[in-house]
């Protein structure tokens, strides 16, 4: 037996001496694109032969974030209304400056005139600002930095015992957020509460939550988790029946009339 494991290599060079150079060489360049491929460090663009595709930059290891859960894991920031910003050139001091995004999602740029901001990530404002001002400043590089920007909140209305405007810091729940807002009154009708979410300008989704029975129970699995912007909406009466989407304009009509 052990006869027969020796003689086994040679067995097999003496098949592979009988085949053609081109074997050998169809073999050899195989092995050394194989070896290109495994050393380290040769990843994305520029390894191998040039012909690498890039990991997609925003994915983590090249894996986009699922688009059902809200897109990238770790999305880029972009510019909205009341929104600071700083430009610094590089060549051009006297053209730095500080602006605020209006409500109509514009900037007025000193000697440039007015550029959209709203919508963008600092990279893409800072291109738009280089473009406005080519006419103006031979190759403009202006980098922008954010100054300030409004915090992410929510808003607890209704029979609490502090109504009003909260910064959403971390993971909250509707329950959280009355507790955050005083927690209920005693006129509270706590077995109906209404969180208002805003799906677009001009329509808002609604949810009834039985915070009475969840508390009752000590069970939070059906509890929501808020998202900036939400309203938290503690109605004084009973709420005979809701429309699973209202317009905007009906939801302030809504609250109001719910209290009396």
């Amino acid at each position: 037996m052990r006869a027969f494991f020796i003689a086994v290599p040679f067995i097999a060079v003496a098949v592979l001496a009988s085949q053609s150079p081109i074997v050998f060489a169809q073999s050899e360049k195989a092995n050394q694109e194989n070896q290109q491929a495994s050393r380290p460090g040769l990843t994305g663009v520029g390894a191998g032969d040039g012909s690498s595709t890039a990991t997609t930059p925003g994915a983590a290891g090249g894996i986009m974030g699922n688009s059902t859960l809200g897109g990238d894991r770790r999305p880029l920031y972009r510019l909205r209304s009341s929104d600071v910003v700083e430009l610094t050139f590089t060549v051009a001091p006297e053209f730095n400056q500080t602006l605020t995004v209006q409500p109509d999602g514009y900037v007025m740029l000193k000697d440039a005139g007015s550029v959209e901001a709203r919508g963008l990530t600092l990279a893409e404002f800072s291109a738009a600002v280089e473009k406005a001002y080519t006419g103006y400043l031979h190759e403009p590089q202006a980098a922008v930095a954010l100054k300030d920007f409004e915090r992410p909140f929510f808003i607890v209305g209704g029979e609490v015992g502090k109504p009003g405007k909260y910064e959403l810091r971390s993971d909250t729940t509707v329950a959280e957020a009355v507790a955050i807002a005083g927690g209920f009154t005693q006129q509270s009708r706590h077995s109906q509460v209404v969180l208002f979410r805003r799906v677009n300008d001009d329509l808002v989704e609604t949810r009834l939550l039985n915070l009475k029975k969840m508390l009752g129970e000590k069970s939070l699995k059906e509890d929501a988790h808020l998202r900036p912007g939400d309203l938290v909406f503690v109605p004084q009466n009973t709420i005979s029946k809701i429309a699973r989407f209202l317009t905007r304009p009906s939801v302030s009509m809504y609250m109001n009339s719910s209290q009396f």
